[in-house]
């Protein structure tokens, strides 16, 4: 008993360990979500019966309120210094499987959708809150033992529920109460979170006097040099602002126009580099596609082989992706490859492997050839988005990484919304599910092309001059991190 107290007690006086631990835990709860590879069989059965709204009505529901929520909420997350919004997001797991456990009728799953998008939306305060509570030092080690807490939790849910499925035949109503239990673990564990004592933009006069002397080093331990908080006049001249009081609150018009301040130099901070635009658009691009696919791929599975005469094996498939798709996002860091000369290239590579993925979803009659097409696709996409999010932060600071993954979000999802509203909602084309996979082939086609004559043609220019691929490999060995008035 004393050894587990004082254990704790050490966990707990850790700068970094005990939110870390915290964290972790409840990204592994929160997402093992047993039902999730289930959900489309479970709405078009029994249960909730609603097959002929589910395609081209219900699903672009959470793609339109993703999208009206995720800017607003990025800014609100800053804002509120993260943790609100995570307990937010543990809150609205539990009310998405309430709902699907026990809101009859199609009215309900369209709240659903809108509630089920407050939970995407609010991912980003997952990624973000451990930056603004531990030491700069330890910001590599804590990314890492995050993303294999959700990883960890993906995999055991799918997992779990294939077993249950497969060996055990329980109920889809269960398989959800199961998971209800596994999200209202998270809900509880996000409250056991520490505040967050500063934001990466709306730092308030206290937080931004701190956070000058907290910015000390990079993100991955450059050493930065102390700068007090600055702030421009309209003639663009410094002017040294030595603040002592927390007098103007958290909600001041001061507060805002700081942060208005910060975010536009973090903008153009971060896409001053023409190598960083080109790892943007893919990235955008890409996740269009991506989220299309992992959003109607049930719904093909479904096509092919319908889940009510065939057994089935989504979460089996999900968990080998999750595998697969780790494994060649970790052998990223230990190939010893320049990927910021050669890595346009894998982009436009491995973008058409993942295009023909695609195109075999689509046309196959065959659901374990469908199945081993999303492996392939799904692998293919996560080792490309780790290269991109590699590159991409390596040569910028948090508060402009923080900017650009919330913009690029923005962008890709914009572009998956104008894809539903041509293809998938019924009140434009309201294409059926082979068709829909087609255009989504076509479209990663078009992004592979583009990608493999930029890629040949930056990969020869460094060949043909080895001096300019020398100043590119020393610029992504290091981090670059402009912290002007941070």
């Amino acid at each position: 008993g004393f050894r587990y107290r004082t254990s704790w007690a050490k966990l707990k006086s850790s700068s970094w360990a005990y939110p870390t631990a915290v964290l972790s835990l409840y990204g592994f709860f929160a997402n093992c979500r047993v039902a999730e590879p289930f959900l489309t069989p479970y709405l078009i059965g029994p249960h909730k019966n609603i097959s002929g709204e589910v395609t081209n009505y219900l699903f672009p529901i959470w793609t339109y309120s993703y999208l009206a929520f995720l800017f607003p909420v990025f800014l609100l997350t800053d804002f509120l210094r993260h943790k609100p919004l995570i307990v937010v997001q543990g809150l609205f797991l539990v009310t998405n499987y309430v709902l699907l456990c026990f809101a009859p009728g199609l009215p309900a799953m369209i709240f659903l959708q809108i509630n089920y998008a407050v939970v995407t939306s609010t991912e980003v305060a997952y990624f973000s809150y451990i930056y603004s509570v531990i030491p700069v030092e330890n910001y590599q080690r804590a990314t890492g033992y995050l993303r294999s807490a959700m990883l960890t939790g993906y995999t055991f849910g799918a997992s779990l529920g294939q077993v249950l499925v497969s060996l055990a035949g329980v109920d889809y109503f269960y398989i959800n109460a199961i998971t209800l239990g596994m999200v209202s673990m998270a809900f509880l564990i996000s409250f056991w979170l520490p505040m967050p004592q500063r934001s990466l933009f709306f730092k308030g006069i206290k937080a931004a006097a701190v956070g000058s002397q907290s910015q000390q080093e990079g993100p991955l331990g450059v050493d930065v040099p102390e700068e007090p908080v600055v702030a421009e006049d309209e003639a663009g001249s410094g002017r040294e602002k030595m603040e002592h009081n927390g007098s103007a609150g958290w909600c001041s018009w001061k507060n805002a126009a700081t942060a208005g301040h910060l975010l536009w130099q973090s903008f153009r901070e971060s896409y001053s580099s023409r190598d960083l635009i080109y790892w943007s658009v893919w990235w955008a691009l890409a996740t269009a596609g991506y989220v299309q696919v992992f959003n109607y791929i049930q719904l093909m599975w479904d096509h092919i082989e319908p889940s009510a005469t065939s057994s089935i094996y989504n979460g089996g498939v999900e968990a080998v992706c999750s595998l697969v798709g780790a494994a060649a996002a970790f052998s990223v860091g230990h190939i010893k490859v320049s990927w910021a000369v050669w890595g346009e290239l894998a982009l436009g590579l491995f973008s058409a492997v993942g295009t023909g993925a695609v195109f075999l979803m689509a046309l196959t009659s065959s659901i374990w050839a469908c199945y081993a097409a999303y492996v392939i696709f799904k692998s293919c996409y996560m080792l490309l988005i780790t290269i991109t999010t590699f590159q991409i932060a390596s040569n910028l600071s948090m508060q402009c990484y923080a900017l650009t993954f919330g913009i690029n979000t923005f962008v890709a999802l914009s572009l998956q919304t104008i894809i539903t509203v041509i293809v998938v909602d019924e009140a434009a084309l309201g294409l059926d599910i082979v068709t829909q996979f087609i255009i989504y082939g076509s479209y990663y086609a078009v992004i592979s092309v583009l990608f493999l004559i930029r890629g040949t043609y930056t990969a020869c220019i460094n060949q043909c001059n080895p001096e300019h691929t020398e100043t590119k490999e020393q610029e992504s060995g290091v981090v670059v991190i402009s912290a002007e008035r941070f």
